[in-house]
């Protein structure tokens, strides 16, 4: 009886187990949808529901940092081809001083076509431009599609997007109008850059300059510090000649204690530097006013950046010290030279004055001499 009774608890415990554990399921069955009853009930949130599929296997968390530094790393060695973009993007400058003189008429008559029209009142200067057919192919045409070359009559060329195979054909047509040819002709290197997307007007950056925009008067504003600072190269060597000469001659006395320099070569002297002096002042214009700067902001902020880049004013100043050194020396030397020259009149006075004391002694002894006779 009591076995009895006991399988039939245990039966009825099976019994309700299996119900329960089919009604769990019934339950689970009413949340549970397939994914085609999904696609068709829900199409607007179908790709919502998908995970995004990547061939690339997932990374682990412990591994995230070591991707990302070799990422960056990547990155950085993918940056070697833009910097070689940046520099075959930049326009190159070419700065030459060939000649004392350029005649800006009889060259502004031989290429009257690629004349561009002065914008301010000064005459010192000839802008042409040339056209470029391999930077032209129909698109939209820009200043960096033309070279550009900007002559002063002091004797200095900037060339603008001309290719060193190109210069001498540039250089060829100055030089039939110069006068005073350098035996060793001078040259400068810069470069421009062109962004549009530039926030500031300008930029500078090691031997180039940014720009957000790339026009004729910004190329002549570049073009006048260029030629103004290759001039000056010139003239500071000029004056570096002098006071080399001057030093030899310091030297020489410091030895001797006298000198032997001709009067004219002292006179030659006086005139070159003082001829040097009035060129960089008056014919480079080394402090004149740009009108082009002076209108626009702009402009006055590329002058005043490449006047500080290439320091002329610094270098006007070592000029003009130098220039004091020589005055100094060809004061001092004229004065030896007066003295020279008073030393040898007085000499000549003493001597005449000896010879009419002579003459005067002999007639008086002749005046003795006759009457007692």
């Amino acid at each position: 009886m009591g076995r009895c009774r006991a399988s039939l608890i245990l039966s009825r415990i099976i019994i309700s187990a299996s119900k329960s554990t089919n009604n769990r399921n019934s339950d689970t069955k009413k949340y549970i949808r397939s994914p085609i009853s999904l696609l068709i009930s829900e199409p607007r949130n179908c790709l919502s529901n998908f995970r995004s599929f990547s061939a690339l296997p997932s990374l682990s968390p412990l591994y995230g940092d070591e991707f990302d530094l070799k990422f960056n790393q990547s990155h950085v060695l993918e940056e070697g081809p833009l910097e070689n973009d940046e520099e075959a993007g930049k326009i190159p400058v070419k700065a030459f001083f060939l000649c004392t003189r350029v005649d800006l008429k009889s060259l502004q008559a031989e290429n009257s076509r690629y004349v561009i029209p002065a914008t301010s009142r000064s005459s010192n200067s000839l802008a042409l431009r040339f056209t470029d057919p391999q930077m032209q192919n129909g698109g939209l045409k820009s200043a960096s599609c033309y070279r550009y070359v900007v002559v002063y009559q002091y004797g200095s060329a900037v060339l603008f997007n001309v290719e060193d195979h190109d210069v001498d054909f540039y250089l060829q047509a100055v030089r039939r109008h110069c006068s005073g040819l350098l035996p060793e002709m001078r040259k400068d290197d810069y470069a421009i850059k062109e962004k549009p997307l530039l926030v500031e007007d300008m930029q500078g950056g090691p031997d180039y300059i940014v720009l957000k925009k790339l026009d004729t008067d910004s190329i002549r504003i570049i073009g006048s510090v260029l030629g103004q600072s290759i001039a000056l190269d010139y003239f500071v060597s000029q004056v570096d000649g002098m006071v080399e000469e001057f030093a030899e001659i310091n030297r020489g006395m410091e030895k001797t204690g006298t000198f032997t320099m001709d009067r004219k070569k002292l006179f030659q002297l006086v005139g070159k530097a003082n001829s040097n002096l009035a060129d960089v002042i008056l014919k480079v214009g080394l402090f004149e006013r740009s009108e082009i700067a002076w209108r626009d902001a702009k402009y006055a902020q590329i002058l005043d950046y490449l006047r500080e880049e290439y320091e002329v004013t610094q270098r006007f100043g070592n000029l003009d010290f130098k220039l004091k050194f020589v005055e100094h020396n060809i004061h001092f030397l004229q004065e030896v030279l007066q003295n020279r020259k008073s030393d040898l009149l007085e000499w000549c006075i003493i001597v005449l004055l000896s010879i009419e004391n002579i003459i005067s002694v002999c007639e008086i002894v002749r005046d003795s001499i006759g009457p007692s006779a």
